[in-house]
């Protein structure tokens, strides 16, 4: 067997340096290093010099593998999606559930996380939960699978106290017919507007709808005999929340009477 020892070999540029011939084999010695800039090993020529880590599985060098992909749940929506703040059941629509993910509400303002009361599994594409937050705001959603893939979401839930009702339901007064009823005030707090809901108002007078209150303004028209007139009142908030509240106003006619309301 020839040897041949050289430190270094440079080629002229544009020149081709063959080591051995076809079927030879070219050994580095341990420790040395083989540098081979710009340049592209072919799979067969690195089959069998050893093996990398992918995913947690081995694969050798030249080889293949195939990957296991993990698969992320997916959030659509939330209905309803403003609740109060007793316990209030929410169906999720989305994608990718498995049985029985885990579903927390986070404050967007504060970052509190609040579990679900309860989590139950209706297929891969909807849950139902059941939230009790009793703190008032914006919440983000975190849903996580059994196996630990979860989804974030934007902030999608909100908690807000719906309009309470301060004006007592029922009669708002007796009037002369064809007088002025003066200035009735409705108050519900967290009340934006007020709207009739059903019945309808005496002819002449007129619901101008406020923030927290409202006011029934008018002189009454059109009846010419007693009559009670019932109607209900419809309280909205800000996040669309309503209570609705019943009330009468009666009118006489009859020459003795006087009645008003004060």
């Amino acid at each position: 067997m020839s040897e041949v020892k050289v430190n270094k070999i440079t080629p002229r540029s544009g020149t081709t340096v063959q080591l051995g011939d076809s079927g030879d084999t070219v050994n580095l010695p341990s420790g040395s290093t083989l540098t081979l800039p710009n340049t592209s090993v072919a799979n067969a020529a690195l089959q069998g010099s050893g093996q990398i880590t992918i995913n947690g599985q081995a694969v050798a060098l030249g080889g293949s593998i195939t990957l296991t992909t993990e698969t992320r749940p997916t959030f659509t929506s939330i209905t309803p999606n403003v609740i109060e703040n007793a316990q209030t059941t929410c169906v999720i629509a989305g994608g990718s559930f498995v049985s029985v993910p885990l579903v927390t509400a986070i404050n967007s303002s504060t970052g509190a996380r609040v579990s679900a009361d309860e989590v139950a599994y209706n297929s891969a594409s909807q849950i139902t939960v059941k939230f009790t937050l009793p703190v008032d705001g914006a919440y983000l959603l975190y849903i996580e699978n059994p196996d630990g893939n979860a989804v974030q979401t934007s902030a999608v839930l909100t908690v807000s106290d719906a309009p309470a009702w301060v004006t007592s339901a029922g009669s708002l007064g007796s009037f002369n017919g064809g007088d002025s009823i003066g200035t009735i005030t409705l108050t519900a707090t967290n009340s934006v507007s007020m709207a009739v809901q059903s019945g309808s108002l005496p002819g002449g007078i007129t619901l101008n709808s406020g923030s927290g209150s409202s006011t029934l303004t008018g002189t009454e028209s059109g009846a010419t005999s007693d009559t009670t007139f019932t109607f209900t009142i419809r309280a909205t908030d800000a996040q669309g929340q309503t209570a609705d509240r019943q009330f009468t106003m009666t009118f006489n006619f009859g020459a003795n009477n006087s009645g008003r309301f004060n």
